[in-house]
């Protein structure tokens, strides 16, 4: 058997040898610094992506708030440059997602991608249905998808199960705060190993915390219902207050690219302010920060998105400075900002 690292080597070169929807890219010639809302293609993974903005953005600097698996499209938050700091800070945002749910088929993957098994025929009304999205919603312990990116024993699940190792992961808490029907449900017949099987189809939305598996979900509908589901379409409409309509796809950063032009992602500054709360500092206090001193305690000027009080952005006038939250009375810098020399001395 080969080894991991040897199994990665030819993952990666397989990923490679795909044509991507977006075609060879060329490369940018300014290095990019903030954060793109991409709308994700069908069919490619959100390290793909990460590797489009690499070439695009023409820095190496690049990561994503949140997985999306390669069959789901729609939103994913990407940082480049100096903005990859903030990235511990967004992937904690509840998320939204429209889906489809197929009932009668099963998915050793939970969703269209795996290998489908033909299971007990369905026999549920819409009212039954909705009870079992209304059991599945608020605070529950969720077993998370077999084939994930979590850890066990430190290699990743997926890799585990792909070798065709067992698995079994715990079960953990989450929160779903909405899982509601958003069509009929619909009967039709799904090919399953050249056998037509009759399914029952409906649409639902999902807002849930970060760490909420879709495809979990979908699963555990099923086994409420007596046989099994899977999802057959996936798309996340938003993160925190982000939405996918203000997005934009690789193809068009590539035009913009290509063109001659600069991409124009979200300043730091931008996020900062849309995000946390902020606080206002002198230059003083500015340097003090930057160099690692705490300065005198103040509330915040405004709320941010993420619905948290702290950390709160320090800013001097539009230049964003660090993230700050109380220490011993005092705010004390979590993080830098890199844009202090902007501050005049």
């Amino acid at each position: 058997m080969p080894s991991g690292r040897e199994r990665n080597r030819q993952r990666a070169i397989a990923r490679h040898a795909r044509v991507k929807p977006w075609g060879e890219l060329p490369r940018g010639l300014t290095p990019s610094q903030g954060v793109f809302l991409i709308d994700k293609d069908q069919g490619v993974t959100s390290h793909d992506v990460v590797g489009a903005l690499r070439r695009l953005g023409a820095t190496r600097q690049v990561g994503h708030a949140g997985t999306l698996d390669p069959m789901a499209t729609g939103l994913l938050v990407v940082a480049t440059g100096r903005a990859t700091k903030l990235i511990q800070y967004l992937v904690g945002a509840d998320k939204t997602y429209e889906a489809r749910i197929c009932l009668g088929v099963g998915s050793d993957t939970d969703d269209a991608d795996g290998e489908l098994r033909a299971a007990s025929p369905p026999q549920a009304s819409g009212a039954d249905v909705d009870r079992a999205l209304e059991a599945l919603t608020g605070e529950i312990m969720q077993v998370p998808a077999t084939v994930s990116a979590l850890k066990v024993d430190g290699k990743r699940a997926h890799d585990l199960a792909r070798s065709g190792q067992k698995v079994e992961l715990e079960a953990r808490p989450v929160r779903v705060e909405r899982f509601e029907r958003t069509s009929q449900v619909e009967p039709g017949v799904v090919d399953v190993a050249g056998a037509e099987v009759p399914v029952l189809e409906f649409d639902v939305v999902v807002t849930a915390s970060a760490g909420t598996y879709v495809r979990a979900l979908a699963r555990d509908v099923g086994i409420m219902l007596g046989t099994e589901a899977h999802l057959t379409r996936l798309r996340r409409t938003d993160i925190g207050s982000w939405n996918v309509a203000d997005a934009v796809t690789v193809a068009d950063l590539k035009r913009v690219v290509e063109a001659g032009g600069e991409l124009a992602p979200m300043s730091i500054a931008q996020v900062c302010r849309r995000v946390f709360p902020v606080v206002e500092v002198t230059e003083a206090e500015a340097r003090a920060l930057g160099n690692g001193i705490f300065v005198d305690m103040r509330k915040p000027v405004s709320v941010g998105s993420r619905m948290e009080r702290w950390p709160a952005a320090a800013f001097t006038g539009e230049v964003p400075v660090a993230l700050v939250s109380p220490r011993a009375g005092k705010l004390k810098p979590d993080l830098q900002l890199g844009e202090t020399t902007s501050v005049p001395s």
